[in-house]
């Protein structure tokens, strides 16, 4: 992912972005429910992975860019995520040692990653956790166009941020 040139990248989060953080949905009868004391991580399957959107999939293949997993979750989310929603294997964002949880000065965790993982590459970055910080250090740090965009954790993805995200990499 050193290229310059091409489709621009989105790299997208998980938690909060595709796994809605707001009001559960209606039971699945292939997902346990999960009781309030109980650990997510206890539980054969994660019983978070109910929220996906199996819709979300191919809205995000038909975006003219190339996407990226930028999660925590990392090489997971092509195992437990993808198939759920209708996504190849995708490329993961490779996290520097130690970088998670290391915000400095306000700045997210993943910032300085994502853009020497674009090298000068047109991006969005969808996730909950953006703030005017990253925004900022974003613009002085990548030479490319670049689009911040935080998404509500409670409602994850909306057809209102498909719509900004789509208008932005139309006009890249």
């Amino acid at each position: 992912m050193t290229d310059t040139v091409g489709r621009p990248l989105l790299f997208l989060d998980v938690d909060g972005t595709l796994i809605p953080f707001g009001v559960p949905p209606a039971p699945r009868p292939d997902v346990p429910e999960l009781h309030e004391t109980q650990d997510p991580s206890d539980a054969p399957i994660n019983p978070f992975l109910a929220r996906l959107d199996p819709e979300h999939g191919r809205r995000l293949l038909a975006l003219p860019c190339d996407l990226v997993w930028a999660s925590s979750w990392m090489s997971d989310a092509n195992e437990e995520i993808a198939p759920r929603i209708g996504l190849p294997e995708l490329p993961v964002v490779a996290w520097p040692d130690g970088c998670e949880g290391e915000e400095g000065e306000g700045l997210h965790w993943k910032t300085r990653a994502l853009v020497d993982c674009a090298a000068g590459r047109a991006f969005v970055w969808v996730d909950d956790e953006i703030t005017e910080t990253d925004r900022s250090w974003v613009s002085e740090h990548h030479q490319g166009l670049a689009l911040l965009h935080r998404v509500k954790s409670s409602h994850g993805l909306t057809d209102a941020d498909f719509a900004i995200v789509g208008d932005w990499l139309a006009r890249c």
